[in-house]
């Protein structure tokens, strides 16, 4: 294998975030192993921004802290401390997604591959053995798991784990449709348990688990055509296609040109105790009168047909979503935006990383599969900076650390979950120590891969890269030692040529050799020898 970035920066990232990091808790793989595994598993990356580069090799120095080995297999965590409200081995189901779609990245595959498994097979706890009455189960939360399973397999390129997982995948699907499809087809969910707890729309047909239910459709037709089973893929191809024209039909406010929450019989319920704090409940047969972020979920999984891309320009807007740490979790113009609160998860307006991972995912898929106008390259960027600047803590004497957490206070960086939580300390209350700390619910690592770099992973044997990064911006940045369908692969900008010595402009190179040079940042596809070499 031949590289274009030595280990260096890696080395030198991980002895500096282990010299800052007070251990509090240590899974399978303590800071004294995070160099060794990161430099077995990871990309390594490099680009003139310190922040962006800084934070990519923050996430997979925390992402690393969360990989479990357990008697069932090994599990990813969202928190680090266990917490009474998790199933299994201190694994949350909400995240999973999330956790797949960023740890695809990781060369060895049997982590991710024992991890997908579990949820389907060997999560939950039997009824009469739950250690807390907290405790939840794998559908306690939506999930986009079999989406994820597939975009996973478009990275690998190995179909024997989604092709065996298969009839649990389909069996997972029908138990979603007992459980939460509404008599007119659209699936409906209590915010809470799309992991959203106390926004401002409430709960309903919302566009979050109608997204990851159409998403998780179109991955099992996938995955069934690739397991030469045509009856599956073609019957859950005509499902996906009726919920995706009724998400356009009943979830698309023309006036607000949005996706929004419709509100069912159901959604009209008051579901949990806490709904008292709530600003309202929603009549049914109505949209929310609010927009909130999860408006954006649809374009993760390429659901909305051409004609929907004004709902973006909310995104720009400081009435809209727009904010320094943001972006926010419902629009700014709303009268019940950041309503108070005492509880420390409120998705009413602060800024979530779990839906801003989600919502620049979507960008991305705009921007490369979307013929618009309304967002570009400069903005995703800009994102971008955006939410590598939001990982950060300023300590009481004025030094700034790299941190992640659980919500921010979208106009200062403070993270809020963890300030409530501290004063409930100071207060004598019971309260987890740093309980959010190195907090493992989104993505970052895979929004610079296959968002900034472009490299767009496929179910063929092809290599498709588009970089996401505006023309004359950067002068060059680096992915290197990437594992794709079996292969290795780099992706290179350099202006001049004196970065790397290799020639100006854009270069990829496969197992080491360059199958394809541009003078200048473009959308390139490079087509792969089939004689495929997993792991």
């Amino acid at each position: 294998m031949i590289q274009i970035l030595s280990a260096d920066k890696l080395r030198a990232y991980v002895e500096q975030f282990n010299a800052l990091d007070n251990e509090l808790y240590a899974n399978t793989y303590p800071n004294a192993k995070a160099l060794d595994f990161l430099a077995a598993n990871i990309p390594l990356f490099e680009c003139p921004e310190r922040s962006i580069e800084e934070t990519y090799y923050f996430r997979w120095w925390t992402y690393r802290k969360h990989l479990r080995q357990t008697p069932d297999g090994w599990v990813v965590t969202e928190f680090l401390p266990d917490v009474c409200w998790a199933s299994k081995h201190n694994a949350i189901s909400c995240p999973a997604g999330h956790h797949l779609y960023e740890g695809r990245w990781l060369r060895d595959p049997r982590p991710l591959d024992e991890y997908a498994a579990f949820w389907l097979r060997k999560s939950d706890y039997p009824e009469d053995q739950k250690p807390s009455k907290w405790t939840l189960g794998y559908r306690s939360f939506s999930s986009w798991l079999a989406d994820a399973l597939w975009a996973r397999y478009c990275v690998t390129g190995d179909p024997a784990l989604p092709c065996e997982l298969l009839p649990d995948l389909i069996a997972d699907f029908r138990e979603w449709q007992k459980l939460r499809r509404d008599p007119g087809g659209l699936f409906w969910q209590v915010d809470t348990q799309d992991g959203m707890e106390f926004m401002i729309g409430g709960h309903g047909c919302r566009p979050s688990i109608n997204s990851y239910m159409y998403g998780n459709m179109r991955a099992i037709a996938a995955i069934a055509q690739l397991n030469n089973d045509s009856d599956t893929a073609a019957a859950f191809t005509v499902e996906a296609e009726r919920l995706q024209r009724l998400v356009q039909e009943k979830l698309w406010d023309d006036k607000a040109r949005f996706f929004k929450t419709w509100v069912n019989e159901e959604g009209a319920k008051p579901h949990y105790d806490w709904q008292k704090f709530a600003p309202r409940i929603y009549p049914a047969g109505d949209f929310v009168d609010v927009r909130e972020l999860i408006g954006f979920i649809p374009w993760y999984f390429n659901l909305p047909e051409p004609g929907f891309e004004d709902a973006w320009s909310q995104l720009l807007s400081p009435h809209g979503f727009h904010a320094p740490f943001g972006p926010t979790t419902a629009e700014q113009r709303h009268p019940h935006f950041r309503y108070k609160h005492t509880h420390d998860c409120l998705w009413n307006g602060e800024s979530w990383p779990f839906a801003t991972a989600q919502t620049l995912t979507a960008m991305a898929n705009l921007l490369n599969n979307y013929d618009q106008t309304v967002i570009g390259k400069r903005d995703y960027l800009e994102a971008v900076r955006t939410y590598a600047r939001s990982h950060r803590l300023t300590l009481p004497d004025g030094s700034v650390i790299p941190w992640s957490d659980e919500n921010l206070d979208p106009f200062t960086g403070e993270w809020r979950a963890r300030v409530v939580n501290l004063r409930r300390k100071a207060a004598g209350h019971n309260a987890i120590d740093e309980r959010g700390k190195d907090y493992n619910h989104s993505t970052y690592c895979d929004l610079i891969i296959s968002g900034l770099c472009g490299l767009r992973p496929g179910p063929d044997d092809s290599l498709v890269v588009n970089p996401l990064i505006p023309e004359g911006l950067w002068d060059w940045f680096c992915l290197d030692n990437v594992r794709y369908h079996g292969r290795d692969i780099s992706i290179f900008y350099d202006a001049d040529g004196s970065r790397y010595g290799k020639g100006a402009g854009l270069r990829v190179l496969v197992d080491g050799e360059e199958v394809i040079g541009k003078s200048r940042l473009c959308k390139v596809t490079v087509p792969l020898n089939t004689d495929k070499k997993y792991g």
